[in-house]
């Protein structure tokens, strides 16, 4: 349990992800982006150097031309720490390039959130804050009858517990976001490097519905 006292899990958002600022969930992304409103449901799985366990979220995406902005909730029960963390934050994307023009979509991330700490008869888990900033590169692969955009993330992640030190990790992020009309799925794999020389990771799975009009602009 120490060493998950140093270490976020994912989000990711979240990803959104965002982002590894979600305990238990990896730092989904959508350089792609979107006009409107996309709801996600996420499911967490981390490995054993993050606790393991399971994180539940949810998260909501308003986007517009350029910019998309996220707020999400998730709760990760770490394994036999017998209680969970629930993380509140959100995420704003801003897509530098790419469109319905165009295969290529490159964004740039900023998140953070603020997780709760978990006080047991057995653990004692601190509050936690984290941030996360970075890029995200995605492909459009020409599929008919389906969108496929998988992507790679790289950011940078700050973790601060609620009165001790704050620690700054290197992250990257491989995944992609599936579409079928106004349905999807999305899922990726998330890896940050720990002080110790280990490595944290969470895959996170989960589906997706979109009410939002095709990116022209």
């Amino acid at each position: 349990m120490k060493r998950m006292l140093m270490v976020i899990a994912a989000v990711a958002f979240a990803n959104a992800p965002l982002a590894a600022q979600w305990m238990g969930m990896p730092a989904w992304n959508n350089p792609k982006g979107g006009s409107g409103v996309t709801v996600y449901g996420d499911v967490g799985f981390p490995n054993s150097n993050l606790g393991e366990g399971t994180a539940f979220g949810a998260r909501g995406t308003f986007g517009m031309a350029n910019l998309s902005l996220t707020a999400g909730i998730s709760s990760w029960s770490p394994k036999d720490a017998g209680g969970s963390s629930t993380s509140l934050g959100g995420v704003a994307d801003f897509r530098v390039i790419g469109g319905s023009l165009m295969p290529v979509a490159l964004n740039i991330q900023l998140g953070a959130s603020t997780a709760s700490a978990i006080n047991t008869a057995t653990d004692n888990i601190p509050k936690m804050t984290n941030i996360i900033t970075g890029a995200g590169l995605s492909v459009n692969v020409p599929t008919p009858g389906l969108s496929i955009e998988p992507y790679v993330s790289i950011s940078n992640r700050w973790h601060a517990q609620s009165g001790g030190s704050t620690l700054s990790n290197f992250g990257w992020v491989i995944g992609a976001n599936v579409g079928f009309g106004m349905l999807g799925l999305h899922l990726a794999y998330d890896s940050e490097k720990l002080d110790d020389g280990s490595t944290a990771s969470v895959v996170g799975v989960g589906a997706h519905v979109s009410f939002k009009a095709p990116m022209g602009l």
